[in-house]
């Protein structure tokens, strides 16, 4: 009698919390209609979802996910496209026959056709397997070799990826030519992704007496003077370096964090003066400890104020709107900057307006990702890229995993496609062989719309692999969710 007690006022309990929660996400419909309203019509639905799903996630839950586990009901870790749904579902069997439950605006499978619609409209119909899209960056070598493009889309290409940090737009021309040629030929389909390069926070420049191709020789406690590109070399009692774009120095502050080179060295900002700073090495990550000019720095403590679009993105904008399917937007911070990004591509698409993919790469991205995909889904089309590299410098290696699957998490409840970058089996791209541990990296990547590779020397190799890789992981995982593939393992013994 005793237990049942118990297990009655459990029930009981957690039915409550359901209905107080189920109230709270009408309430939220309510206070921020204005984005739903302002959401394209492709959108609507998606937005209402992200805000059901927004409501969850601020809610201590951990005791009704344990109560709903232990009875075996169905718990609410994979409600992420169709949350509200999930939760009626879950008050459902607790209470069938609780009447007056409010209107579900996106059950499981219209939160299916949703995502599906999207990825379809923003990187074109899946391959046949459904498995994830696979981009790859191309380099000169492929504006020139139609051959290899042809076995890179043989092997499972689907996007090609265009750096505008490099190269010229007539090379870039070149490979998309070489890339529509290579279509042609193939039959297979292929869009083209075009990335803005956006604001380059780098080292500049190095003494002149260092040798360019060794670099400055750092080692921990040595302190450097950084200093604007138009200040000349002088005699300084502190190593200089010069940085750009010249104004981060009246932006950091004592005490704060910088890191050169991906992360390899890490230093603490002592002293800030006029338009110079003080830094000292705190820890270097790397055999090589040479710092060389053109290599980046990362601010993650620092309120960086520079506007996310450089002239020279305003000036390969039309270019982009010509020949482009996507733009990825680097340095995005806060819903204006997508304004911003939007206004200039309507100025000069002159057919459909190439879709924005929004480049997760810094903390004030992470802290602004519901108003940043709120604001992404006034378009049509859009989606989102986990730049893993800049991103983990930004917010600590580690806390990557924890943040990449938040980041997943929120984007699948706004039904926004999702690509996955950065260093995905770069190791065999390079070499011809894989690490273990990039195996179950790209085998991760299942879990999103499209998997980014670099240019590599084993380029078509990785392509295969990847494909291989993520054809094995989507007949198990769709999205974060364990579908439960019958396994030959329990079929071999049991003899079924």
């Amino acid at each position: 009698m005793k237990s049942y007690s118990l297990q009655a006022y459990d029930y009981q309990k957690v039915h409550e919390q359901l209905d107080l929660l189920t109230q709270q996400m009408v309430a939220a419909e309510k206070t921020y209609h204005r984005h739903v309203k302002e959401a394209h019509p492709n959108f609507q639905i998606s937005a209402v979802n992200l805000l059901h799903y927004l409501v969850l996630r601020s809610t201590e839950i951990r005791e009704v996910q344990d109560f709903l586990h232990k009875v075996g009901l169905s718990s609410l870790a994979n409600c992420e496209s169709h949350t509200m749904a999930q939760v009626q579902n879950v008050v459902r069997w607790l209470n069938p026959n609780q009447v007056g439950r409010p209107e579900v605006p996106c059950s499981f499978e219209e939160a299916g056709m949703l995502r599906n619609r999207h990825s379809e409209e923003l990187l074109g119909m899946r391959p046949s397997s459904a498995r994830p899209h696979i981009m790859v960056t191309f380099n000169e070598q492929m504006a020139h070799d139609r051959l290899m493009v042809e076995e890179m889309l043989h092997a499972g290409m689907s996007v090609a990826r265009i750096n505008c940090a490099h190269d010229t737009p007539e090379v870039w021309e070149q490979m998309i030519d070489g890339l529509n040629r290579s279509i042609s030929k193939t039959g297979r389909n292929c869009k083209v992704y075009m990335d803005l390069a956006g604001p380059k926070i780098r080292v500049a420049a190095l003494p002149a007496q260092i040798e360019r191709e060794q670099g400055l020789p750092l080692r921990e406690d040595q302190e450097l003077l950084l200093l604007p590109v138009d200040q000349s070399e002088q005699i300084y009692d502190t190593t200089p370096i010069w940085v750009e774009p010249s104004l981060i120095l009246s932006m950091v502050k004592p005490g704060e964090h910088i890191f050169f080179d991906d992360g390899k060295f890490e230093a603490k900002v002592m002293e800030v003066n006029g338009q110079s700073a003080r830094v000292r090495i705190k820890r270097i990550s790397t055999k090589k400890p040479f710092l060389k000019a053109e290599k980046g720095i990362n601010l993650p403590d620092t309120d960086l104020k520079i506007p996310p679009l450089t002239p020279e993105d305003i000036s390969n904008i039309p270019f982009i709107c010509q020949h482009a399917d996507m733009v990825g937007f680097s340095f995005v911070s806060e819903p204006a900057d997508v304004d911003t990004l939007r206004t200039e591509l309507r100025k000069h698409a002159t057919r459909k307006t190439p879709a924005i993919i929004l480049k997760i790469e810094r903390l004030s991205a992470i802290q602004n990702l519901p108003a940043l995909l709120m604001k992404g889904m006034q378009d049509e089309s859009f989606g989102v890229m986990i730049a893993r590299g800049d991103l983990a410098v930004e917010i600590g290696f580690e806390r990557l995993s924890e943040i990449q699957e938040e980041i997943l998490w929120i984007s699948e409840a706004a039904h926004v496609p999702v690509i996955w970058a950065t260093q995905v089996l770069e190791t065999m791209n390079k070499t011809g062989f894989a690490t273990r541990s990039e195996i179950t990296d790209a085998a991760f990547g299942g879990m999103a719309e499209c998997v980014m590779l670099n240019k590599g020397k084993y380029v078509t190799k990785t392509i295969a692999t990847l494909d291989d890789i993520l054809n094995r992981q989507v007949a198990h995982v769709d999205k974060k969710r364990y579908i439960l593939r019958p396994l030959g393992i329990a079929r071999n013994f049991l003899k079924w």
